[in-house]
């Protein structure tokens, strides 16, 4: 006689999946942000090498500013190809701002060092920030002195050094500074200060723009205060010694 046999009933449960901690979610979410951030940074850096410049984060910034005090919005921004910028003006601002823009990586490591210990002791002179910097931080940053907005400058220079190189650099670097109250890069400046086009510039004249972009809302290139014109004299000797520019 046949006899049938049952499967015996498994008393242990259906496993559940154990629901996701708040530490994982969060590190999820923070790898999603730096991975897009990663992304888009890479993007705009490449789009940038090839593209000019239609407006930094300081445009806006001063804009908005001049909005709230009632004053007129003045913005004047003409981007011109390096090669149609003065050789003068390009020699005073490595003068002026960075003498090692040619040989170096995007960092002076000397000229940060000497600032540091500058500001340690209470005394302020000027950063030691090269153009790569400042252009990484006016292109893709806002102004200030946070340590995330540091680390932010100094990703972008290096990005920018990796893929614009010297030359690319020098010419968004001479299309974007603010060089006046509401004037920002060479041609406007030239416009502004002389009257003339960026190519035109002359060695005093180039260095009475260079002179003033410590603070060029406060300083002006032309009928300039006792201390820019010590500045220009000097950038104009300087000059002399930077010689043959080879990106």
């Amino acid at each position: 006689m046949a006899t049938k046999i049952t499967p015996k009933k498994s008393n242990s449960k259906p496993q559940t999946k154990k629901p996701q901690g708040f530490m994982a979610k969060m590190r999820m979410i923070v790898l999603k942000i730096i991975l897009w951030f990663i992304g888009l940074s890479l993007f705009f850096v490449v789009f940038f090498k090839f593209v000019p410049v239609p407006f930094t984060p300081l445009m806006l910034i001063r804009a908005i500013e001049n909005k709230a005090a009632g004053k007129p919005v003045y913005f004047n921004h003409d981007w011109e190809p390096l090669e149609n910028i003065s050789v003068n003006l390009q020699k005073a601002v490595i003068a002026s701002e960075d003498g090692l823009f040619l040989k170096h990586n995007g960092f002076d490591f000397k000229a940060m060092q000497k600032a540091y210990k500058n500001n340690e002791r209470g005394r302020r002179i000027k950063g030691g920030s090269t153009i790569s910097q400042q252009t990484a931080k006016n292109v893709f940053l806002w102004q200030g002195r946070s340590y995330i907005r540091k680390g932010l400058e100094a990703y972008f220079t290096v990005l920018i050094e990796l893929i614009w190189g010297k030359e690319r650099i020098m010419e968004v670097y001479l299309n974007s500074i603010e060089m006046g109250n509401g004037v920002y890069g060479a041609q406007a400046a030239a416009e502004h200060w002389y009257r003339k086009d960026a190519a035109n510039l002359t060695s005093r004249q180039a260095a009475g723009i260079a002179a003033i972009l410590p603070n060029p809302r406060k300083y002006t290139a032309t009928s300039s205060s006792s201390y820019i014109n010590r500045r220009k004299d000097k950038i104009v000797r300087v000059m002399r010694t930077v010689g043959k520019i080879e990106y």
